[in-house]
């Protein structure tokens, strides 16, 4: 059973439907499973794969922001590593 949904399958990150432990499995519909490299809160952002700093965050297939610093695959995705900028 999947814990983590995608929304748009351009999306570099995903979100949590329950939380997911450091070490924990994220598990995406289709069957992709990352492990989880830091608590990830129920309804967060988790990365799906490696973020570089300064690379955009993608979530509804649409650029929610801009990584802050390199974010791991499986890493939480939140305002402490996420620069939104609004245009």
């Amino acid at each position: 059973m999947h814990n983590v949904a995608l929304i748009n399958p351009g999306d570099n990150v995903g979100v949590a439907l329950a939380d997911i432990p450091k070490g924990g499995e994220a598990r995406l519909p289709g069957g992709l499973v990352i492990t989880a490299v830091q608590d990830i809160p129920c309804s967060h952002k988790v990365a799906l794969r490696d973020i570089s700093s300064g690379e955009p965050v993608l979530k509804y297939g649409e650029e929610i922001g801009f990584a802050r610093e390199d974010i791991p695959r499986g890493g939480w995705v939140h305002t402490h590593n996420l620069d939104i900028r609004e245009g």
